[in-house]
Formats: structure tokens, sequence, C-alpha cells
């Protein structure tokens, strides 16, 4: 009986230090060695709506450009937030703005995704005077 609660306190032990020690990230991957989904590229664009020499580029403005050019590039779908963001400008100003964010989603194996975004990005910059555009791009496990 003795032998029997040593074996299970040094059981109970073991089991609060792994507990401590081993992240549960990693018990998580080891019970779930199956990857979720395919491998897709996430690409987010941040759209600055302060209008170089005044004024600012509205709501209506935006849907019209997401209508015209984004949707067509990217007909399979797509989601867009609106926040609020500052950077750094070209003559060392802090420029702080109301932006909108747009993320895309689509495989690797897209070919012309890279020329279509970068198509987005110059059109945007001519149309508002945007300094820029700010880019990202990640990797992800997408499954619908």
């Amino acid at each position: 009986m003795k032998r029997l609660r040593l074996a299970s306190s040094r059981i109970l032990v073991l089991v609060i230090v792994l507990a401590t020690v081993v992240p549960t990230t990693t018990i998580a991957q080891q019970g779930n060695n199956a990857q979720v989904g395919s491998n897709w590229s996430r690409t987010e664009l941040f759209f600055g709506t302060a209008i170089k020499g005044g004024g600012v580029v509205t709501d209506e403005q935006f849907r019209a450009f997401l209508d015209s050019e984004i949707t067509p590039r990217f007909p399979l779908g797509l989601t867009v937030l609106t926040g609020y963001g500052q950077f750094l400008n070209s003559a060392g100003v802090i420029q702080q703005e109301r932006s909108f964010v747009l993320i895309l989603l689509y495989p690797l194996s897209s070919q012309d995704s890279n020329t279509k975004i970068e198509e987005i990005r110059t059109l945007y910059k001519a149309a508002f005077n945007q300094e820029s555009v700010l880019r990202t791009d990640t990797k992800h496990a997408v499954s619908f």
C-alpha cells in the first residue's frame, strides 16, 4: 500500500512539474499533428484618408474605389476595417488620420496577386494624393 501511495505521489509530482515547465502550445501541437486548412497569403493594406494639401477621403470615395479598383481584382472576398493611426511623414511630421485597412486572403499559388496588390497601391496613391499605402504580408493556414 505504501509503495502504491509513493508511486502515486511521484506521478503527481511529475505531472505538476511538467505542467509548469512544458508550454501548453507544445502539448496542443503534439495532440493535433494534422494541419488545418491550406496555405494562403494574407495581405493587409493600410489606406490613409488625409489628403496632402487638404481634405480627406470620404467613406463614399473609398467605397467607390473599393468597388471600381479592388473588388474586380479580388472578387472572391475581402474585408475592410476602419481605424485610426499615425505615422511620421517625409517632412518629419507625425500625421494622424483615420484609415481603412483592407485584408486579403489568397492561395499561395496565386501568381498575379502581387501585381494586382501593387496596382491597387499605385492607383490609390495617385487618386488621393497619398505618400504611401502600407503593406504587410504573412502566411496562414486557412480553412473555410
